[in-house]
């Protein structure tokens, strides 16, 4: 484990605090105030050191600047919190950032770098319910740690960031936990000749001195710091309409944007289809990133779905339209769930990549695309699937059971995908439909866990549906397939492989779109 340690304020400020924060020796009450230190963990069941307690984040303004010639980064997150406890101390996650300065409500905190832990001393103490500000100055190198390990996807003309699922912190310090869902706004100062593009949507351009630009974007939804989307370069923003005049953008390296036009171009009858189902786009704008990096470590995933930008390789938009119209329907569905109804822990990513590859692979099959292995319809698909499903519990855990080294395992993606279909056959496709649409509605720009989708699938249909659907999400055993008597389960045999590690693989490969 790697430490690295600053700290500075008045000397005042760490009385009876500092040997705890270099120690690890829990930190003792403020003296008079009731005030202890935030927990430095929102216990997750995947990533257990992710996140933390003691307050809430409402809003980051995340202040960016790039410099083209070091290709450094300088900027400041300003974080608006609200406390849940009276805290003497707390944290934030960060991890791979120099560290400037911190100051809370105003004022010079002490602060110091231990592993992924940033953790702050308020000159004085917070109380409990209190809103105040935080403001961290820090520098960063988009280079230091690529990705899996780090967030940051440098470029030659300049960077974009991919946070998922637990790295959002090598990028901007933060809450780095999906259920701590904030609004963002997002000021990128460039040189000439590059621009700087966020999630959301621009509000303001500024000329600066020195022949730079500030480009500021605003977030009408709240984001998780997972899919956040950040990025610099030498790009051409184009602009198109979708369904009920939706604004579409895509930001597109310059030399590239002829050649990737044709599916740029495929946005808008993706966004018709997708609405057709889960009804209207739930955020302001939508459109892709093919940032100008195709190396085969640049990131180990074919898109990523930060919120109204989608981030993808430039080569594989290259290919027809059969090859890549699946599983860009996956990532547009990210939009729906994931990034508007964001998983409450990371055991409910099935939630997210179930749905996602359910509607890419019926957008695939509508179409009479053959899939991976050959196959043309979601029943067939299912049944070769249902087969290996004792085989994937085993090597793989139940679909709602991840841990840190298998949660991109296939389970998650067409393993959710079977228990999204059993569903539908279970209750009739009109009754799936609606408590879809209900799930979404009621849970937008929010969170929500398997045991919510579960109660609004029982609501929804009538049916008490919870023995079910755990069975199905946590069993060990492949339960029977409604309508289809005639389906087995192959029997178990050893493990083919042992569950890859998510950090050495190409997690999101496991799609069944791709």
């Amino acid at each position: 484990m790697r430490y690295r340690t600053r700290v500075t304020a008045p000397a005042a400020a760490l009385i009876g605090t500092a040997a705890a924060l270099t120690t690890g020796i829990p930190a003792q009450a403020a003296p008079g105030t009731g005030a202890t230190p935030g927990a430095e963990t929102l216990g997750d069941p995947v990533y257990p050191a992710l996140g933390n307690d003691g307050y809430r984040v409402s809003a980051y303004h995340l202040d960016v600047a790039y410099d083209a010639t070091t290709k450094l980064v300088e900027a400041t997150a300003t974080l608006t919190i609200r406390t849940t406890q009276a805290l003497s101390r707390f944290s934030l996650d960060a991890r791979d950032l120099d560290i400037r300065s911190v100051r809370v409500g105003g004022r010079t905190a002490a602060f110091e770098q231990v592993a992924d832990k940033l953790r702050i001393t308020p000159a004085r103490p917070l109380p409990a319910k209190a809103r105040t500000t935080v403001c961290v100055a820090y520098g960063a190198d988009p280079r230091r740690t690529p990705p899996p390990a780090g967030g940051w996807v440098a470029t030659p003309d300049g960077f974009a960031v991919c946070g998922q699922p637990d790295v959002a912190h090598t990028v901007f310090p933060c809450n780095d936990h999906p259920s701590d869902k904030a609004d963002f706004t997002f000021r990128i100062t460039v040189p000439a000749g590059l621009r700087g593009v966020a999630s959301g949507r621009l509000v303001r351009t500024e000329q600066l001195s020195g022949d730079r630009t500030a480009y500021t974007y605003r977030s009408r939804s709240p984001i998780a710091t997972e899919v956040v989307q950040i990025t610099v370069g030498d790009y051409v923003i184009k602009d198109r309409q979708g369904p009920h005049g939706l604004p579409l953008r895509d930001v597109v390296p310059v030399a590239r944007a002829a050649a990737l036009e044709p599916a740029l171009a495929l946005t808008p009858a993706l966004v018709a289809w997708v609405e057709q189902r889960l009804g209207a786009y739930p955020f302001e704008t939508y459109g892709l990133l093919p940032c100008n990096n195709d190396a085969s470590n640049a990131f180990d995933f074919t898109g990523l779905e930060t919120q109204t930008l989608t981030l993808y390789k430039p080569n594989y938009l290259l290919q027809e339209e059969s090859k890549i119209g699946s599983h860009m329907m996956h990532e547009l569905v990210h939009s729906y769930f994931g990034n508007s109804v964001t998983p409450a822990t990371w055991a409910d990513l099935w939630l997210n990549e179930g749905h996602a590859d359910f509607y890419g692979l019926l957008y695939r099959y509508e179409r009479g695309w053959a899939d991976s292995l050959g196959m043309t319809t979601l029943e067939a698909r299912m049944k070769y699937t249902y087969a290996l499903g004792d085989q994937w519990r085993r090597d793989s855990g139940p679909v709602a059971a991840p841990n840190a080294a298998n949660l991109f395992d296939g389970q998650r993606y067409v393993g959710g995908v079977l228990v999204l279909y059993a569903l539908r056959q279970q209750v009739g496709e009109a009754a799936f439909t609606a408590l879809e649409r209900t799930f979404l509605e009621r849970y937008r720009d929010s969170t929500a866990s398997t045991e919510d989708y579960i109660a609004v699938a029982s609501e929804i249909s009538g049916q008490d549906l919870g023995g079910f659907l755990r069975d199905w999400l946590y069993g060990t055993k492949t339960p029977r397939m409604p309508g289809h008597p005639d389906w087995t389960v192959t029997p178990v045999t050893a493990s083919l492989a042992a569950p890859r590690d998510r950090r050495n693989s190409h997690h999101h490969e496991n799609s069944a779109t791709l």
